[in-house]
C-alpha cells in the first residue's frame, strides 16, 4: 500500500472567534421537560488548522477520538470533482482510465488527501494513510465508512459499497480483514458483509461490534483479535429477513419498520448496552451485548429521504448523561437523556456558514465533552463544537 504521512507546517495563526450553538428545545411530539438543562456548544472556526501539500478533503463519512485525545477522519477522495482537483486532475475519482492520456495539470490547487487523517487535539494534522493503487484493491480502505481506533490501539475502517471492515495499525500497516472486496451474502451469513457503516470494539472482551446495514439489516459480532464469527442480530433482536419491505411513508402515520432499514451507526456504553442508529427507520434501538432488545426511540418521525439518525454519539461523564445523534437529513444533531432516551435538544441547521451543517454524516466526542462532527455530501468539513461549561 502507498503510505502517505506527513508532518504538517504551522497553520497561519487568528483570532479566535466563538459562536455560541443553542440546544434548541424539542418539540412536544419529541420530547418532555428535563430537570437537567441539554448541553451546549461554541463552535471553533480554528479548528482544524489548514492541512499541507494543498490538501482538502472529500465526503466525510466519519470522525472518531482516540485515547491520546487525537481526531481521525475518513473521507472519500472519489467524490471530489476536477474543479477541485485541478492540481492533479489525473486523482479525479476512480484515476485515469488505462489507454487514455493523463490529464494536464489546470491549475495551483488542489489536492485530494488521503482518506484516513489524523489530527492532534489542536487540529493540526499528524498523517495520512489508506490511498492504494486502483488495479489492487487488498491492503487499502477503498471508499471507507465507519471509524473506531480501539483500547490497541488499531485503527478499524469499514467500507461500506466494497463490504468489509479492515484492521490497520496506527500507521496503516493491514493486519485483518472482515468480509471480501465487494462480495456479499445475506444478513444470514457468517463470513461476508453487506454495507459495513459503524464499529465499536468493547476493551473488555474485544468484541467488535458491527452495523451491517447498507446492504444486511443486522448488527454483526467478531472476536476483535481474529475475526472470528460470534454472533449477529437484527430489529429488535429478531433474525433479520433481507425480503422483508417497509415503505418509509408509513412512518408518517406511526407505523415502525420490523426489520432495520439502514442500521448505519453503533456505539456501546459503559454498562453494557449498544446503541444502533436506524438510519432511514427514523430512531434509535439500544440493545444488550447478547442482542436482547432493550428500548427505542424514533426521532422525526416525518423524515423521509436518508432518514434522521445517522450516528450515536455518548457524552463522557462517568454516567454518560446524554447521547447524541447527528441527523445528516435534516442536518442538525440531536441531543438525548440516555436514561429515558427523551430529546431535549438540538442544534444546527442547514447551511454552509460557521456552526450549520450540510449533511453530518459522522461525529465522534473527546474526553472533555467537546464533538466534532464531520460533514459528507458536499459539506466536506470537520466542525469542533465546545462543551459550554456551567
Amino acid at each position: 500500500m502507498r503510505n502517505l504521512r506527513t508532518s504538517v507546517l504551522t497553520a497561519a495563526s487568528f483570532a479566535a472567534l466563538f459562536v455560541l450553538i443553542t440546544a434548541v428545545g424539542p418539540t412536544a411530539e419529541q420530547a418532555k421537560p428535563s430537570s437537567t438543562a441539554a448541553p451546549t456548544f461554541t463552535v471553533d472556526p480554528s479548528w482544524p488548522q489548514e492541512m499541507p501539500n494543498h490538501w482538502i478533503m472529500g465526503a466525510v463519512t466519519a470522525v472518531f477520538v482516540d485515547a491520546k485525545q487525537h481526531v481521525w477522519v475518513a473521507h472519500l477522495p472519489e467524490t471530489l470533482t476536477e474543479e477541485e482537483l485541478y492540481e492533479e486532475p489525473w486523482n479525479v475519482g476512480a484515476g485515469v482510465e488505462a489507454g487514455k492520456p493523463k490529464p494536464v495539470q489546470l491549475g495551483t490547487c488542489c489536492k485530494a488527501a488521503p482518506p484516513i487523517l489524523e489530527f492532534d487535539p489542536q487540529g493540526k494534522l499528524v498523517q495520512g494513510w489508506g490511498q492504494g493503487s486502483f488495479t489492487d484493491f487488498s491492503d487499502w480502505p477503498r471508499d471507507p465508512h465507519g471509524l473506531f481506533v480501539d483500547h490497541q490501539d488499531n485503527v478499524w475502517v469499514g467500507s461500506h459499497s466494497r463490504h468489509r471492515v479492515m484492521k490497520f495499525t496506527r500507521n496503516g500497516k493491514l493486519l485483518l480483514q472482515i468480509g471480501q472486496y465487494e462480495k456479499v451474502g445475506g444478513s444470514a451469513d457468517t463470513s461476508l458483509l453487506g454495507g459495513p457503516s459503524g464499529i465499536w470494539v468493547d476493551p473488555k472482551t474485544n468484541e467488535a461490534f458491527i452495523s451491517d446495514g447498507y446492504r444486511n439489516r443486522r448488527i454483526i459480532v467478531v472476536d476483535g483479535a481474529t475475526g472470528k464469527y460470534l454472533r449477529h442480530w437484527g430489529a429488535y433482536g429478531h433474525v433479520p429477513d433481507d425480503t422483508e419491505k417497509f415503505d418509509p411513508k408509513m412512518m408518517m402515520s406511526g407505523a415502525l419498520p420490523k426489520q432495520f432499514s439502514t442500521p448505519h451507526g453503533i456505539t456501546g456504553s459503559k454498562d453494557g448496552k449498544i446503541y444502533v442508529t436506524d438510519r432511514r427507520g427514523n430512531r434509535v434501538q439500544v440493545f444488550d451485548q447478547q442482542g436482547k432488545y432493550l428500548a427505542e426511540k424514533v426521532i422525526a418521525s416525518a423524515t423521509l429521504s436518508s432518514g434522521s439518525a445517522f450516528v450515536p454519539v455518548l457524552s463522557p461523564d462517568a454516567q454518560q448523561q446524554w447521547l447524541y445523534v447527528a441527523d445528516g437529513t435534516n442536518h442538525k444533531v440531536w441531543i438525548l437523556r440516555r436514561s429515558d432516551l427523551e430529546i431535549v435538544g438540538e442544534f444546527g441547521r442547514g447551511g454552509r456558514q460557521l456552526g450549520q451543517f450540510l449533511r453530518p454524516h459522522g461525529m465522534a466526542a473527546d474526553s472533555q465533552g467537546n464533538l466534532y462532527v464531520g460533514e459528507a455530501s458536499t459539506g466536506r468539513r470537520v466542525q469542533k463544537f465546545t462543551l459550554v461549561r456551567r
